[in-house]
């Protein structure tokens, strides 16, 4: 008898916290983003936004997308703004203020915003301990101001501050590794996530929301303007990332690495870099270079999740003895 795959249908909320009608480019990936993570979360939230598309896009007096509370917030403050409204929700508590119990702080910025002006912030609020949902955005460069490379602008890729020529080859580094970094800081939870993965980026933010403490999730996010990628091509190219390894999709709960999707094997960094105009220039070997860097970082991600994942066996082999005796 043959088996067939059994398909269960998910429901999700049919009500919008960021409603169409805002002004966000043709194909925004970053849109799609937003309106998937904020599906997942309850009404009771407040949300601290950073300058960037989405502040951009969805705010412009007297006009809003939100359908929350919401407030606007610098490159550099969002996590501390973030942090004094969860502070604030505490004081009033002790000082027997009638407010709701299960508010949420959500703050969202884009990679400049985190990576870049808004990291200090970010990590003295992580190291604090604020009870908080940090949501990054990571469309790879300062897209609402023209296209500049931050610090998450991927090795080779062309922006308006690293254009290629004779002397350059486009953006100097490789891309900081933020969910690494919020990792280091011992917080509760981290996770990629990718558009191109709905349900997957919709579990992890619900998760992230349900953890008390602090938590970052860090998204994927095309953007056709400043990738010089087809609009239609959005969620392919947001699939490519992954499946390349170049943007691999995983969770650190605490401490503990967990793959979110397991690649038998990887697909040549080639079939992503050529399909956007920012790497157009590469040449073979550049590309053999990126090539090697990705499959390097993938490793050392997946020995991290098969050596978590033994520790955890382990662990739960010895309490089960405990038990027993």
């Amino acid at each position: 008898m043959e088996k067939y795959a059994v398909y269960v249908p998910r429901l999700i909320k049919r009500k919008e916290k960021f409603a169409p009608g805002h002004r966000a480019c043709i194909g925004c990936g970053e849109a799609l983003a937003v309106r998937l993570a904020f599906k997942a979360l309850d009404n009771n939230i407040v949300v601290a936004n950073a300058t960037g598309c989405m502040e951009i896009v969805a705010s412009q007096i007297p006009y809003t997308t939100w359908h929350v509370p919401w407030i606007h917030t610098l490159f550099e403050n969002t996590a501390a703004v973030a942090s004094g409204i969860e502070a604030g929700y505490k004081a009033m508590k002790r000082k027997g203020v009638q407010v709701p119990d299960n508010v949420k702080v959500i703050a969202m910025a884009g990679d400049g915003g985190t990576s870049d002006i808004g990291l200090q912030a970010l990590s003295g609020a992580l190291e604090r301990g604020h009870d908080f949902v940090y949501l990054c955005f990571d469309n790879e460069a300062y897209m609402n101001t023209g296209v500049q490379r931050s610090s998450a602008t991927p090795y080779g890729a062309v922006t308006t501050t690293s254009p290629a020529g004779k002397n350059s080859i486009g953006q100097f580094s490789w891309k900081k590794n933020m969910p690494e970094i919020a990792a280091a800081h011992n917080i509760p939870y981290v996770a990629t996530a990718c558009h191109s993965y709905p349900f997957d980026l919709m579990d992890k933010v619900a998760k992230a929301a349900s953890i008390p403490g602090p938590a970052y999730v860090h998204i994927l996010s095309v953007c056709p303007t400043g990738w010089r990628s087809p609009t239609d091509t959005v969620v392919k190219l947001g699939r490519l990332a992954v499946e390349t390894g170049i943007f691999p999709l995983y969770e650190v709960e605490n401490g503990q690495y967990k793959m979110s999707i397991e690649l038998p094997k990887l697909k040549p960094v080639k079939d992503y870099l050529k399909q956007q105009g920012r790497f157009r220039h590469l040449s073979d070997d550049i590309i053999a270079k990126i090539q090697e860097r990705v499959e390097i970082e993938y490793q050392k991600l997946v020995e991290k999740a098969e050596n978590g994942s033994k520790r955890a066996k382990r662990k739960s082999k010895t309490g089960a003895a405990k038990i027993s005796t």
